[in-house]
């Protein structure tokens, strides 16, 4: 059977170890990406198609009766672990950070469960630590880029071209950002300034949603308030709470299966469903 190739993607990606192929085959309801205790297990980027919920669908489909029903989709890329150091080439870190880039929104998983049997590479747990390893190696290998653009119009620049004035001048803003700390998407721009930090392909630009990696000790009371909290984020920003392991095992039982298993243990919608929403939104 022919399966069209969506365009929109989303890449998940975070540290070694967090859950991130356990996720993807819950996601995808297959095996497909490989799941091992230890860092880089994987190093060709997993890709697949997922529907997103929708309820109103079967209600629509009732009334119109269409010959066929096609849900909307998007295309989830499992990207290798990152590592601090990435944006200097640490853990393949080059090879990674450029299937980042070629996505259009990020997934970043990050570990709040607990388990001594599956490693960390930093030895510990401790969410609010690892985002911000992640999102200063995005930080830095966007300053890298930035730097390499500016010297390269600022000759441009000088002589007049207006073009290039303008581009010259977006690049010193953003830089300064990063230099704080400041993703490139939550800078201020125009419209004018859109359009051209479109052409700089950052990875600080693209939409980021977090999903949080629990376990089921901490199904009932890991609300995304608190999730957030740990993470030390806004209340802006979108967190979903997802239990990846029990969700990938989801995968074996029937829909009543599922939806048995999930109230006996007191979840009333999988948490898969708020995360495919989430990064349909994203995009």
């Amino acid at each position: 059977m022919y399966i069209p190739r969506v365009a929109l993607q989303i890449g998940i990606l975070g540290l070694p170890n967090v859950g991130k192929s356990t996720l993807f085959n819950a996601l995808t309801r297959s095996r497909g990406a490989n799941v091992a205790n230890y860092p880089f297990c994987t190093i060709e980027p997993n890709v697949g198609i997922v529907a997103v919920p929708d309820g109103r669908l079967a209600a629509l489909a009732a009334l119109v009766k269409p010959a066929k029903v096609v849900p909307a989709t998007i295309e989830f890329v499992d990207i290798a672990g990152l590592v601090k150091g990435a944006s200097k080439g640490e853990g393949l870190g080059n090879q990674f950070l450029a299937r980042v880039r070629e996505v259009h929104a990020l997934c970043h998983v990050v570990r709040v469960f607990s388990n001594a049997d599956v490693v960390h590479v930093d030895g510990n747990v401790d969410p609010a630590r690892d985002r911000e390893t992640i999102e200063t190696e995005l930080i830095l290998a966007d300053m890298e880029s930035l730097t390499k653009r500016r010297e390269k119009i600022r000759g441009a620049a000088k002589t007049g071209n207006k073009e290039k004035q303008k581009e010259f001048a977006l690049t010193e803003k953003i830089l300064s950002a990063l230099n704080d700390g400041v993703p490139a998407i939550a800078v201020g721009r125009t419209p004018e300034e859109e359009k051209i930090l479109q052409t700089f392909n950052l990875l600080t630009a693209k939409p980021l949603i977090y999903a949080c990696n629990i376990d089921d000790g901490q199904l009932g009371e890991m609300t995304p308030a608190r999730a957030r909290s740990q993470l030390g984020v806004d209340d802006a920003q979108a967190v979903i709470c997802v239990d990846a392991k029990i969700e990938e095992d989801l995968q074996d039982l029937t829909p009543q299966e599922s939806a048995d298993y999930l109230k006996e243990i007191g979840v009333e919608h999988p948490g898969l469903d708020n995360l495919i929403r989430a990064a349909y939104g994203a995009l």
